[in-house]
């Protein structure tokens, strides 16, 4: 990276506390349901509650705190939310050893968590710019995705391991380790911006307009926020139908559904390493419409897959590997040129602005492909989306994105 001696050793070291961060989150993602089911009986209306809750959350404090973001030093935020996340996991085991623990308890301790987790992405994405050069975010975006592909596959095989080992509300202890962990990490971080003693005039006013009044103010980022939100939507369906394509309609065991989603872990690794590479060779902006119509055409044929193991698991195997791969490359790419664009004094709000897009455009996603599969069927609603996903492309095309340049490495 061109960060070198201090700048360097600080990204160093907010990548590794990301990283242990990360798997935490995955933990705590798969035992607060776990421990709801195994502990509490919880129903599937409870656990559907679950899931709203923490979608709630994280759609609201995208909505209201990155003022609050942008008005104080990112890693203090990101130690913060760390601490908060940890003191309110650890209230799980502790209530069970007192045998109090109660599914209200779980219920607040998913959406506390899930809002400070999304307030957590934001100050991480605010504070890059702050420990890199602008030539170096592209690498530094690219070792942070590759890190979370990382805990994404091994996060969950993890858990699983601790479940066996420990009973769901003990285990998931481990996750409250892990965010004190990554706090201490963060405390050697040296470089930074100072406290803010007084709040400029430009950032006040509701959060979240100010950060939708930058994002729509820059033409190039204008159009990342209009494909982040279109990219919401089709997430959104695919989210919603996705199993029941893989189990009922090509007819797949459970077990073989879990490999051919491991593929795309894979293909997100190779995404985040091949990604600055391919930039650097065809630019930015060429790079991102390439991996979005590539990306949109995989989809396509995964909604073709054929039934049955022979044929259908190798489609779905493949078309996940390839799906993750695109999918990655274009998410750093986005992130990248939103951080070259935007002053850092309002990369939090603009980072809100674009996860409430994001998360809102899912869950309308998620309604309509479960309407869409009950009218005309799963197959149908998985070629909806990934004909929505070929949006994104053409809106890249066809706006000043297409010729978007990163600052090249010194």
């Amino acid at each position: 990276m061109a960060a070198t001696g201090a700048g360097e050793q600080d990204f160093n070291r907010l990548w590794a506390a990301q990283a242990v961060s990360a798997f935490g989150a995955r933990i705590a993602r798969e035992g607060l349901p776990i421990a709801a089911i195994t502990t509490l009986t919880a129903s599937p209306a409870a656990l559907g509650i679950l899931s709203a809750l923490t979608g709630l959350a994280s759609l609201v404090l995208g909505l209201s705190a990155g003022g609050w973001v942008d008005r104080r030093p990112r890693r203090g935020v990101l130690i913060a939310m760390n601490l908060v996340r940890a003191a309110t996991l650890a209230i799980i085991p502790l209530a069970a050893l007192a045998g109090i623990l109660t599914l209200p308890m779980i219920l607040t301790a998913a959406t506390v968590i899930a809002g400070a987790s999304t307030v957590f992405v934001m100050a991480e994405h605010a504070i890059l710019p702050e420990l890199v050069a602008p030539e170096a975010l592209i690498t530094a975006n690219a070792r942070l995705s590759a890190t979370d592909s990382v805990a994404e596959i091994g996060g969950p095989a993890l858990a699983g391991v601790l479940f066996q080992i420990l009973t769901a509300p003990f285990a998931v202890a481990a996750t409250a380790v892990s965010w004190l962990a990554s706090a201490l990490l963060l405390l050697r971080i040296r470089r930074g911006r100072p406290v803010e003693t007084e709040p400029r005039t430009q950032t006040q006013g509701p959060s979240f307009l100010s950060g939708l009044r930058t994002t729509w103010a820059d033409r190039e980022v204008r159009v990342l926020f209009l494909i982040q939100m279109a990219w919401g939507l089709t997430a959104g369906v695919f989210g919603s139908v996705y199993v029941l394509f893989a189990l009922r309609t090509l007819q797949l065991p459970t077990g073989l559904l879990g490999l051919a989603i491991a593929c795309g872990g894979i293909g997100a690794l190779a995404g985040a390493a091949a990604g600055p590479m391919l930039q650097r060779r065809l630019g930015a902006g060429p790079t991102l419409t390439l991996a979005l119509l590539l990306g949109g055409l995989v989809n396509l044929a995964m909604g073709l897959a054929p039934p049955g193991v022979k044929g259908g698991l190798p489609v779905l195997a493949v078309t996940q590997l390839l799906s993750d791969f695109f999918g990655v490359t274009a998410m750093i790419l986005m992130s990248s040129l939103r951080q070259v664009r935007i002053d850092s004094d309002h990369l939090g709000r603009v980072s809100g602005v674009f996860q409430a897009g994001f998360g809102g455009m899912t869950v309308l996603g998620a309604l309509g492909g479960a309407l869409l599969a009950e009218a005309a069927g799963v197959r149908a609603a998985m070629l909806a989306a990934a004909a929505l996903s070929l949006v994104l492309p053409v809106l890249c095309a066809a706006s000043p994105l297409a010729r978007a340049r990163l600052p090249a490495a010194g």
